[in-house]
């Protein structure tokens, strides 16, 4: 172990018009209990020597099965009614990457993702092509009831009602929702997502004892959405990034602006080339983020294990843990 470096993680689960006066008690302790899962799952690894990619995958992993999440067991409905996922993970040891996009049925994209970048010479690999090589990896597939909750489905139709891919949802659903939830998991969304703006990602960073840094991203994408489209989290210097020499970043927010922007690259570049400091350089990028009218956040880690955590929405789900091995959970702005 480098005594110079100290291990680190931090983990989210998307952004946007997040406030405690439209949480329940109930649903903020899954939201809690769910990032606090995904922390403890990576920090496994990271306190036993182990590498930050393998801490970030399973991070994400977890996060991926909790149906709280846009993002794998989470994801949400595209305009044919099925639940089309992208995902990226990068090593800042090698600055390989590799990436999936719109797949469908595959339990966890963060997986396939990485055997994009252990098992072939490309980085991005999409639609039935993926699917293909997901079969040819024999990686855990599930049919589409898995997939399935009736609020996402009922996000759906308000959505093709209003004719718009939807980022966010008006108050005036939440009773006609509450109206046709059946369980309590369902219920308890309803009260979150239904009148709040929400962008749903899931990811993480992290820094091993050996100074080596990695970032992976997953998310459903957006409600209603057509024609393939595809945001920031499967595009390497948009939604994801990580290079030893400066971070590993993960972001979650309106994907087109974050593209725009190439805003994980942005981070780096400005540590870079402005020499700024790791919280300086993911601060200026969301700033910029917000000039273009861009919403969302990011998590990002050194190879010093620091972190940082900027978002310019009303909230964000994020974690973190240090050296010091104590978890910090936040949803709101401080």
């Amino acid at each position: 172990m480098n005594p110079k470096n100290k291990i680190a993680l931090a983990v989210h689960g998307g952004a946007g018009t997040i406030r405690k006066s439209s949480m329940t008690v109930e649903l903020e302790n899954e939201y809690r209990e769910g990032l606090k899962n995904a922390l403890e799952a990576g920090w496994k690894i990271l306190s036993k020597n182990g590498n930050a990619l393998d801490a970030v995958e399973i991070s994400v992993v977890v996060l991926e099965d909790n149906p709280l999440f846009n993002a794998g067991r989470g994801a949400v409905f595209t305009h044919d009614e099925k639940n089309e996922m992208d995902a990226c993970l990068m090593d800042g040891k090698t600055c390989k990457a590799g990436a999936i996009a719109f797949v469908r049925n595959v339990k966890n994209p963060v997986k396939l993702a990485r055997l994009v970048m252990e098992k072939t010479e490309h980085i991005l690999l999409a639609g039935v092509g993926a699917n293909e090589f997901a079969r040819e990896m024999n990686v855990a597939l599930e049919q589409d009831e898995y997939f399935f909750t009736d609020f996402r489905y009922q996000q759906l139709l308000n959505a093709r009602k209003e004719h718009k891919i939807q980022l966010d949802h008006g108050a005036d659903e939440v009773s006609s929702l509450k109206s046709q939830a059946t369980s309590r998991e369902t219920k308890s969304e309803f009260v979150n997502v239904a009148d709040e703006k929400k962008f749903g990602t899931v990811g993480a960073v992290a820094c091993d004892a050996y100074g080596n840094l990695a970032a992976a991203t997953s998310t459903g994408g957006m409600t209603n959405k057509k024609f393939g489209r595809v945001g920031d989290t499967p595009i390497v210097g948009a939604g994801t990034f990580a290079d030893n020499q400066t971070c590993a970043v993960s972001c979650t927010g309106h994907g087109e602006f974050f593209m725009q922007a190439v805003a994980a690259y942005d981070v780096a570049c400005r540590m870079k080339y402005k020499k700024l400091s790791l919280e300086k350089a993911a601060s200026e990028t969301i700033e910029y983020l917000r000039g273009i009218g861009g919403e969302g956040g990011l998590i990002a880690v050194d190879a010093f294990g620091n972190v940082a955590l900027p978002f310019n929405s009303e909230g964000m789900y994020r974690a973190f843990v240090a050296s010091d091995g104590k978890p910090v959970i936040e949803i709101y702005k401080s």
